[in-house]
């Protein structure tokens, strides 16, 4: 297939689903007709994406192209430069489709948060697609786009992949530069790659991962290249009884899923080792004050006088300032920077924020010495399948705590990868997460694909 032939076919997927799904909130229909006709008119076609269609996340900036991370703080916006990934994607052939709606800044679990409306779930139009970046995966699942780019702070490419059916990749932090890329939590963001078998994951990320001069957070840790199995022999799958046994709120279906997943690992040669992360249960409270506390510090320059939308006539400077911040910036943004605010406020810092950091600090002990004992970790994505639009957006605590497998990896700056395991009794697709030692990306995305093709043994190789 040529590059044209392969983006009017997502075009047409566009024109004939987004309507209903929303998953994209710009198509740049026109640039990227230019782009695979300049591509196919190459002699060269060896570059690793060439012609491959990719939707970015709109938090990431695509120079030409609107950027509004969800929020109408900032419509209109047009970045002036390409973020490193996209000019990595773009060097490596790949074509840019669009941006993709995702939930306000990346705060929150659903793609029902954004300043637009809602994403809907390509697989049924009456559940979420998962966050924040629900957007990418549902442009993935409905084929309208090969691959897609997410963000991650605290699962929002794992959950949504899971939520979709697709795979999805949380690399390392620093493994991929965040230059370009609007901050919601510094310490905790990563770029990944959303595809819909592990191996195109791959593919992705072999492009995108790497020392960027730009990030100062980014490493000079060589990336390794993936070495595909045909089988697990000898290979150590922890699962924590946290995870699994005594997880609270596990959906049955998603339990009897893990169960299948372990069973496919061990026909395939892997030994399954029970391992304990004893500080997960403070992994939610631990996250949700140091991403806010972050979130406090990076957004306090959307203030309608340096960045932003601006409050029409406002009559004195702190008007400017309120009006200008409670207009434009949605009701879960304003209370992650409220809750963040107060957790670094003078008398409440050391009871909140650094108590939190030393919680951080001893998740990041366990899984150290989770990996005495195994390789690598296996568990659920996210507890319970994929809700119904609207049963949870009036509840944040409820939304909040469907991030409990996700965070922990985060907060130890892990690489996590959501791998697609069958699907619950509705027919609702189910993700197993699979969690690796700090840089060895590569041996989770081989057992990714191992497991993958257990449940899918029609997926194509490339």
């Amino acid at each position: 297939m040529t590059a044209t032939a392969h983006v009017e076919a997502c075009l047409s997927r566009i024109a004939a689903r987004d309507g209903e799904i929303a998953a994209f909130l710009h198509v740049d229909a026109e640039g990227a007709r230019a782009r695979a006709s300049a591509l196919d008119a190459q002699p060269d076609r060896s570059a690793p994406l060439h012609g491959l269609t990719i939707a970015v996340k709109d938090n990431i900036a695509v120079a030409g192209q609107p950027l509004t991370a969800g929020s109408r703080m900032l419509a209109g916006y047009m970045p002036p430069r390409d973020a490193t990934v996209v000019a990595r994607l773009l060097a490596a052939g790949a074509v840019l489709v669009g941006k993709t709606n995702m939930d306000e800044f990346g705060m929150g679990s659903s793609t029902e948060l954004s300043g637009f409306g809602p994403t809907r779930n390509p697989l049924d139009v009456t559940r979420v697609p998962g966050g924040s970046s629900g957007g990418s995966a549902a442009a993935v699942a409905a084929d309208m786009a090969w691959a897609a780019l997410g963000t991650d702070t605290g699962g929002s490419i794992r959950q949504p992949a899971a939520f979709c059916g697709l795979a999805g990749l949380k690399p390392t932090y620093g493994r991929v530069s965040r230059s370009g890329v609007v901050a919601y939590a510094s310490s905790l963001d990563q770029v990944g790659p959303l595809a819909r078998t592990v191996r195109h994951v791959a593919r992705v990320y072999a492009v995108i991962a790497g020392r960027d001069p730009l990030d100062a957070t980014s490493t000079d840790e060589p990336v390794s290249a993936v070495t595909w199995r045909a089988d697990l022999a000898g290979l150590r799958i922890g699962v924590a009884r946290e995870h699994l046994a005594a997880a609270e709120g596990l959906d049955a279906d998603v339990k009897q899923r893990m169960e299948a997943a372990l069973d496919a690992l061990r026909t395939r040669g892997a030994v399954i080792v029970p391992v304990s992360l004893p500080h997960t249960r403070h992994a939610i409270a631990a996250y949700y004050l140091v991403a806010t506390a972050e979130a406090s510090a990076n957004l306090s320059r959307y203030d309608g006088l340096r960045y932003g939308q601006r409050a029409p006539n406002p009559q004195t400077l702190d008007a400017l300032y309120t009006h200008s911040r409670a207009d434009a910036l949605g009701k879960e943004v304003q209370r992650r920077i409220l809750l963040g605010t107060f957790a670094l406020s003078a008398g409440f810092q050391d009871a909140f924020y650094q108590k939190a950091c030393r919680v951080r600090r001893k998740i990041a002990d366990d899984f150290t010495q989770a990996w005495q004992s195994c390789d690598l970790l296996l568990g659920p994505t996210s507890p319970v399948p994929p809700w119904r639009l609207g049963e949870k957006v009036a509840d944040p605590l409820a939304m909040y705590l469907m991030d409990a497998f996700t965070v922990g990896p985060s907060l130890a700056g892990l690489p996590a990868l959501a791998v697609p395991v069958g699907v619950d009794s509705q027919r609702l697709p189910i993700g197993a997460q699979l969690i690796g030692r700090a840089f060895d990306e590569a041996t989770i995305l081989a057992v990714g694909d191992v497991l993958q093709r257990a449940f899918d043994p029609t997926l194509e190789v490339a």
